[in-house]
């Protein structure tokens, strides 16, 4: 049995020595084979260095460097491609999914699960506003999307080799992974745990990254937004209809009279208002559009680390598409 862990780093060198630490000795107490991909998604702090150096402490862990930030949804899909375990584990480099509960995730696995995801049940060191929002955001996900996406869970699981070969079938360049990681299906359990505070450092999601993120999740798993405007369209046209219909006949009863202008302001503004948030939805998804069918690489890789068949530690200069 092999493991493959992933773990994608963007300007993360003050977590690094802590996460090697705690990630090292948990599995090293397994007793198992495993190897620990990691991938620098263009880092501007010494990140990179720091990788390289406990790769030449520990053969094991390998590294891929990109060619420049991707995001970290496209470094995961990176991670992913280089995996050569039985079973994968995604996991951030901020030591906020505990790397303790890997003896847990394939513990279940064994049990015969396909994929085994852990389910944040408290959130330490997260505001109010943040849980609000988060929790909120699945409960769009649940309400707009075919495919159940589990609520408060995030990369951290198992998956077994053939989900994730299942994945990396996929080849969409917006990529929303717990998405993916629900939509290809199989066997799938959870495990519950406490999420705790960053070990150090910012985290590098701010509430306009994190609204787009959702808005790239939705519109990745649902048609819905567009659906809806059409009802919406009906509505108000409905309501124009019923509005010309009084108005014929107050005429017919009371005669012609002047119209209001702030009335007359407030509908086209409001009309104008409703067809240029139409016209933005459905941008969005021409903009998925013209993404998908420029045919891009996913990602560049500057340099790799450690992935020779001979096992002795090797940079590839050569810039890798995938």
């Amino acid at each position: 049995m092999k493991i493959s862990v992933v773990i994608p780093f963007y300007n993360e060198e003050a977590n690094i020595d802590q996460l090697f630490k705690r990630l090292e000795t948990i599995i090293n107490s397994l007793d198992i084979e495993y190897e620990i991909i990691c991938v620098n998604d263009g880092s501007k702090d010494n990140t990179l260095e720091y990788l390289i150096q406990h790769h030449t402490r520990n053969p094991v862990i390998k590294v891929v460097s990109l060619s420049r930030n991707f995001g970290k949804e496209i470094a995961l899909t990176a991670g992913l491609d280089y995996t050569t375990g039985d079973a994968v584990i995604p996991i951030d480099a901020d030591l906020q999914d505990p790397p303790e509960l890997i003896k847990q995730l394939i513990a279940k696995w064994q049990e015969g699960y396909d994929v085994v995801y852990a389910t944040r049940g408290y959130r330490w060191g997260e505001s109010w506003l943040k849980r609000f929002t988060a929790n909120n955001f699945y409960g769009v996900m649940e309400s707009f999307s075919n495919i159940p996406i589990p609520r408060n869970t995030g990369d951290f699981r198992l998956m077994d080799r053939r989900v994730v070969e299942a994945i990396k079938k996929l080849p969409e360049r917006t990529r929303f992974m717990k998405g993916l990681f629900s939509w290809v299906g199989y066997r799938q359990t959870a495990i519950i745990y406490d999420r705790s505070p960053r070990y150090k450092g910012l985290t590098k999601w701010n509430y306009w990254s994190l609204w787009n993120f959702a808005i790239d999740g939705i519109t990745s798993f649902s048609s819905l937004p567009l659906r809806m405007w059409t009802y919406i369209g009906c509505f108000i046209s409905l309501l124009a209809f019923l509005y010309a219909a009084y108005l014929m006949i107050r005429t017919l009863i009371f005669g012609i009279d002047i119209p209001g202008y702030a009335s007359l302001m407030v509908t086209i503004l409001f009309v104008g208002g409703i067809q240029l948030i139409n016209l933005g939805i459905i941008g969005e998804y021409i903009g998925r559009i013209y993404e998908e069918v420029k045919g891009r690489p996913l990602y560049l890789v500057r340099d790799a680390y450690g992935f020779d068949n001979s096992g002795e530690d090797n940079n590839i200069k050569s810039d890798q598409v995938s």
